[in-house]
């Protein structure tokens, strides 16, 4: 109550109008200043950013809005509204409009609806996973050059709380890898195209996973290719006597294909499909043919089929925990527990559902919280949760980058050996250090700031600018060191980001402080304007003797281009110590001093990258957000929307509260409203108002 007060205080000191409510008397203050500070920039065809708050006239409108409101609270919050050569608002002014619009925007997202999810295929890495776990086979089915760390011993154990001090792991996108005792993959088998990730997102996303005509006859054909592998027998499947062997009388094949089918279409087949599946095992096997081929020929038209390929939710389907007595609001229905299943288990585990989690959707206990909750610790101590490490983590890092970048080789020549690149070592570090967060339960923010990583002598030696040490290229070995250099550690400076964000004979603030607003911040900076000149080439001998900073000063000249780098460019010059390998230096080729000092969210004044560091532990509650928002858009398959925004500020609150562990995050996007509620609108181009045709 004292905290309300003393900000229904603030309004009327600070402005002289009716004090701050929910009500319209907020939208009167508000409208006093957006019309002194904002509608002269921020009105008609031609308003900044695409925002005319000209048209919001009344307290319907401005809630009708809920997007422009979250826009407007980030830039006021930030101090990026007004420009500072505009008139500033107080202190005063700028909180008391931020504590109104939350409130309106609190009430605009009472009912907003969610998102909707479009219908989507399986992913190569979930289509992968799902057939390992169908048939319960020992290896993936094609190569999956998606993993970009590979784990060349069995140390993934989540149960034990405790990562070993010394791993073994490979890269293989950038190193021929493969055993040669056990190839990569199943003979005969070859994958579709790898799928690409979103801009700011994952290869997950429903709006990217379409299925055209020729991806569809891929998919048919690599169903058949997978069943007449001659790798699928008795000693890769370890579902074999199941499934193909010779039934007994505890397995007949009425059960094999109930089994199989409720496992391949996460929840029980209609009683048309199996019967059409099990009459035409009956005849096959009549007529002469062996269970084992008839079984290899009803599997490869299952592993074909929409209802196995496609990810979808139903409109028709109803909480099986409400029993019709909540009554559901449009764009947020409830998901029924098959439907819970599927995305648990895609969240955590990359793959289908399996009986254990089928069973309780079955009974309808799976949405019961105590039931749901321990169910979301059972999936996070299996192994197979390593799926989340391999596929969330280097996308969230954007760390498939690190596999284009090429050094000069004149100016780093240590970062080259034996024909292979260093980039070799330095994209398991932070993988590595995401997978140690994960099994030992650590806090999320030391993803910033741990007191350890994991290194192997190669990358030692390239923290220190050479390369003199024993040179390891298929498999590499890591141990487990202290890290007491404040410049070093965690995702931001390590040798994989800070190399990714260069060329390959300089650095490049832009692109680093791009990465940070992005990666670390869930806060993407719009594409630069089509008419932005690169930078200058033409007088070398004036432009050798310029900083970085000096150089994109005419970039920061152009209005339009202005407003992002006010945020980019902080970031991205704070970094500046780091040259084009991530080595640490203090003054430039040309003998200038590096310049990395800076303003931080436009209140934090820095003057080195460790006070920078400094201060993002100070503001690590706009990290934690941000990493929940990339937890749910990928846990969802989707962009988030305004609707999303109350889930990830109670998540982001049990963070800061002390539940900041990894598991506990998890937890809360998996036990969230948006997580739990679906949204059954046509969108996006996708039709979601049936389940996909059969063919």
């Amino acid at each position: 109550m004292k905290s309300k007060t003393a900000t229904l205080l603030v309004w009327v000191l600070s402005i002289g109008v009716t004090p701050v409510t929910v009500g319209n008397e907020s939208f009167e203050a508000l409208s006093t200043v957006f019309g002194e500070h904002c509608v002269k920039c921020h009105k008609g065809r031609r308003a900044k950013g695409n925002i005319d708050l000209s048209e919001i006239d009344s307290t319907a409108a401005l809630r009708a809005k809920p997007k422009i409101i979250e826009k407007i609270i980030s830039v006021l919050h930030d101090r990026e509204m007004p420009p500072v050569d505009k008139s500033e608002l107080s202190d005063a002014t700028r909180a008391a409009m931020v504590a109104a619009l939350r409130a309106n925007l609190e009430k605009a997202l009472e009912s907003y609806p969610f998102e909707p999810t479009p219908i989507r295929r399986m992913n190569r890495f979930q289509y992968n996973n799902a057939v390992v776990d169908l048939l319960e086979l020992d290896r993936d089915i094609f190569a999956m050059n998606e993993r970009l760390l590979r784990r060349r011993e069995n140390y993934f154990r989540p149960e034990t709380r405790k990562m070993p001090d010394r791993v073994r792991v490979s890269s293989r996108p950038l190193a021929k890898d493969i055993d040669n005792q056990r190839p990569e993959g199943f003979r005969g088998v070859s994958a579709f195209p790898q799928d690409k990730r979103a801009e700011h997102g994952f290869d997950n996303r429903a709006d990217h996973l379409t299925l055209s005509p020729l991806l569809m006859e891929s998919f048919l054909q690599l169903s058949q290719t997978i069943v007449e592998s001659p790798d699928l027998n008795a000693k890769e499947c370890r579902s074999w006597n199941r499934y193909f062997a010779e039934p007994g009388e505890d397995f007949v094949l009425r059960k094999r294909i109930d089994h199989l089918l409720r496992r391949a279409f996460r929840r029980p087949a209609d009683p048309e499909t199996r019967d059409r599946f099990l009459k035409f095992a009956e005849v096959e096997i009549a007529a002469g043919a062996s269970h084992e081929s008839t079984m290899r020929t009803v599997v490869g038209a299952i592993l074909g089929m929409p209802d196995f390929l496609y990810i979808y939710e139903s409109p028709s389907a109803e909480s099986s925990r409400n029993g019709g007595g909540e009554k559901e609001v449009a764009g947020r229905e409830r998901i029924d527990d098959f439907e819970l299943a599927s995305r648990l288990s895609l969240f955590f585990w990359s793959s289908i559902p399996d009986d254990t989690l089928l069973d309780l959707a079955a009974a309808g206990k799976l949405s019961d919280p105590d039931t749901l909750s321990a169910q979301i610790d059972r999936m996070l101590d299996d192994r197979r949760s390593g799926r989340f490490c391999e596929n969330f983590a280097p996308q969230w890092l954007q760390l498939e980058r690190l596999v284009t970048a090429i050094p000069d080789r004149k100016k780093y020549p240590y970062f080259y050996y034996h024909g292979y690149r260093s980039s070799l070592h330095m994209m398991s570090e932070p993988l590595l250090l995401f997978e140690t967060v994960y099994i030992e339960d650590r806090s999320i923010v030391e993803l910033l700031d741990p007191k350890f990583s994991y290194r192997s002598k190669m990358l030692e030696a390239n923290y220190r600018g050479n390369g003199k040490a024993p040179t390891e290229v298929q498999v590499q070995t890591f141990h487990r060191v202290k890290v007491d250099d404040p410049r070093q550690g965690g995702v931001i400076t390590n040798l994989a980001v800070l190399t990714m964000t260069s060329t390959p004979t300089r650095t490049q603030p832009i692109t680093r402080g791009a990465w940070l607003n992005g990666v670390i911040f869930n806060d993407p900076p719009e594409p630069p304007p089509a008419d932005v000149p690169p930078l200058p080439e033409g007088d070398h001998e004036k432009i050798a003797k310029m900083t970085i900073r000096e150089r994109l000063a005419d970039h920061r000249k152009r209005e339009d281009c202005a407003g992002c780098h006010n945020k980019i460019d902080p970031f991205g010059f704070a970094l500046e110590n780091y040259g084009p390998t991530g080595v640490w230096r203090d003054k430039y080729e040309n003998g200038r001093d590096i310049e990395p000092d800076g303003v931080l969210f436009n209140q934090h004044e820095f003057q080195s990258a460790v006070e920078f560091k400094s201060l993002l532990l100070k503001e690590k509650d706009r990290f934690v957000r941000g990493f929940c928002a990339h937890l749910l858009s990928y846990a969802l398959g989707r962009e988030l929307g305004p609707a999303d925004s109350p889930a990830l500020d109670g998540m982001t609150e049990k963070a800061m509260a002390g539940k900041d562990q990894m598991r506990a995050v998890l937890k809360s996007v998996a036990m969230s409203e948006p997580f739990l509620r679906k949204n059954m609108r046509a969108g996006k181009g996708f039709e979601r108002d049936s389940k996909p045709e059969k063919k």
